[in-house]
């Protein structure tokens, strides 16, 4: 009988072994997204600029998606102002380097219709948003940051 449960102990530990093993594998085969979500432009400069700024960092190791809505639509239209602030590169600088990363860029069409402007307003490489992409943009976690 003791043989029997010291089988039955050993049988178990290999098994959650293998299974920790199996996850820890996978957990590390996807990497984990980064959803920016920037709701100022003009109005806001720190917020505008450190968020692409937050955005240029993660895109080096991390799967990021920029959903720009309310006042930060008018901040990736074709004829938007380059906007600056303190030491943070300026607005076009910082869209220039996260297209170049391939960095996914999305407007909230609704925001742009309030904006009087539509998609053919956008700058390049700027999309209107896709809803599924929230969702598909990445196959890890995804962590959301606010601005």
């Amino acid at each position: 009988m003791k043989r029997i449960s010291v089988l039955v102990a050993a049988v178990l530990l290999t098994g959650m072994l293998v299974i920790g093993v199996i996850s820890e594998a996978l957990a590390e085969s996807y990497r984990d997204g980064v959803l920016l979500h920037i709701s100022h432009g003009k109005d806001d400069p720190h917020r505008l600029l450190m968020a692409l700024n937050m955005a240029n960092m993660m895109a080096v190791d991390h799967d990021v998606l920029v959903y720009f809505d309310i006042k930060a639509v008018n901040a990736v239209l074709s004829d938007s102002e380059n906007i600056t602030f303190s030491h943070f590169p300026s607005s076009k600088e910082s869209l220039t380097a996260l297209k170049a990363k391939k960095v996914i860029l999305m407007a909230c069409p609704g925001c742009l219709k309030a904006a009087g402007k539509s998609k053919d307003d956008l700058a390049d490489g700027i999309q209107i948003a896709d809803k599924k992409l929230f969702f598909s943009f990445t196959k890890g976690r995804i962590l959301t940051l606010d601005y």
